[in-house]
């Protein structure tokens, strides 16, 4: 997860598959390999400047509403430093760590880009690295106690590469005149195209930045914050309670199920559609591991303890969420791929020879995928009980992301459907939340 508005991230930043039911059909040919963007997202220009500035500034006021350490430094080099060493050093990692090479979906040239799937290996070193000093140290994990004494720097030096970053790959989407654009981001006004992504598939050789942003630093810090957040409350209280555990054991779940299933982000929006811009590059770098993380940031110093009737009950909450979210999905890649086992489910077929699915998981709301996700969103948040509103800032982000993604899709089906589109909201009542949504 994710993003500003990434696929699971969104992946993600939120790991929502697809947009929709539908059965896909050939993509029609394009004259221009790329058009110029007429309808520029999240208001143009203005809302470029609004985010620009607002999620940034949204991340200190959360840091400080919740650890407000007096003598942590906002600037601070050490920090720097060592976010830097993290970046480059999974870089390094992913030229180093063996992995399968496989081709991604065809491009609007007709080309394939080759990605070399290493995600995981790579976290399995990296958690190899973090257990093997665990021992040398006898517990002590320097590494950990300096990503919780130095989180506000590393915030504000996560928030300057995502800057950086930004700049870098728009002036280098003007390097080559057969490079391919992102559809939403050709509008030709500099401030949105940079923050919205003008390039598709920025890349040096076969390092593609998009995915190894979406999937590597920030995901693999977000493990790595819990982590030392857990081992600063065993520093600080002499155990580790049962919420911080399991929220950690959650959350790393969701990091590895992502790193396991790295090759199924090739089809996913982010990847096929969105260009990589400072929106993307600033959600996966610094809203997901400094946001996402602020339940264990809570419980590090404020412990709570839910027993055995309370841990039962949010496993229940998530495991109800888990399999929606997966059943739901597999049940519409089926109906995709043609599987005998979804025969029997009913649809409309629609002018343009596309199958819209009006029954199953797919009957009940026109996103019962995004349900099941937001479920799951909120066992991570229950855990910290309800002392502050801080710690529920995730699952209330993650519905606005849903709510803006069905409306994004909706515009979209509506525009490629029309007539049929309206026959198939008026089966399929509800967006995400069925009976209220």
């Amino acid at each position: 997860m994710a993003a500003v508005d990434a696929q699971a991230s969104e992946p993600l930043l939120n790991e929502s598959e697809g947009t929709t039911n539908e059965e896909p059909t050939a993509t029609p040919a394009v004259e221009e390999l790329n058009p110029k963007t007429i309808r520029a997202d999240f208001n143009g220009v203005t809302g470029a400047l609004a985010i620009t500035t607002g999620l940034p500034t949204l991340i200190y006021v959360l840091y400080y509403a919740l650890d407000a350490v007096p003598d942590a430094k906002v600037f601070d080099l050490c920090a720097l430093e060592g976010y830097l060493i993290w970046f480059f050093g999974l870089v390094g990692l992913f030229y180093i760590v063996p992995g399968r090479v496989i081709d991604g979906t065809t491009l609007r040239d007709g080309t394939h880009l080759k990605y070399k799937m290493n995600g995981v290996n790579c976290f399995l070193v990296v958690l190899a690295v973090l257990i093997a000093r665990g021992f040398i140290t006898q517990g002590q994990l320097p590494e950990l106690v300096f990503v919780a004494d130095h989180l506000l720097g590393l915030i504000t030096a996560s928030i300057g590469f995502a800057f950086v970053l930004a700049f870098f790959v728009y002036f280098k989407s003007f390097g080559n005149p057969k490079t391919i654009l992102a559809y939403g981001g050709n509008t030709g006004k500099p401030i949105f195209d940079w923050f919205i992504g003008r390039e598709l598939n920025p890349r040096m050789g076969m390092f593609d930045i998009k995915l190894f942003c979406e999937l590597r630093p920030g995901l693999f810090l977000w493990v790595i914050i819990n982590a030392a957040e857990a081992h600063l409350q065993y520093r600080k209280f002499g155990y580790i309670s049962d919420s911080m555990i399991l929220v950690n054991i959650f959350q790393f779940i969701y990091v590895i199920d992502s790193a396991v299933l790295e090759a199924k982000n090739l089809t996913m929006i982010d990847i096929t559609t969105d260009g990589f811009g400072f929106m993307l590059a600033f959600g996966d770098l610094a809203l997901v591991p400094f946001t996402y993380t602020l339940q264990t940031r809570f419980l590090a110093t404020h412990p709570v303890n839910l027993g055995w009737l309370g841990v039962v009950g949010i496993v229940a909450l998530k495991s109800i969420g888990y399999y929606i979210f997966r059943s739901s999905n597999s049940e519409k890649n089926s109906f995709r791929q043609g599987d005998p086992s979804v025969a029997h489910l009913k649809y409309i077929e629609t002018k343009s020879g596309s199958k819209l699915l009006i029954s199953g998981w797919w009957g009940v709301t026109r996103h019962i995928n995004y349900f099941g996700d937001w479920l799951m969103s909120i066992a991570w948040c229950v855990p910290t009980g309800f002392y502050t509103p801080v710690t529920y800032f995730y699952s209330l982000y993650f519905a606005i992301l849903l709510i803006h993604r069905e409306s994004r899709d909706e515009a979209k089906c509506s525009e490629k459907y029309g007539d049929d589109w309206k026959e198939y909201k008026r089966i399929v009542r509800w967006k995400i939340v069925p009976y209220v949504y």
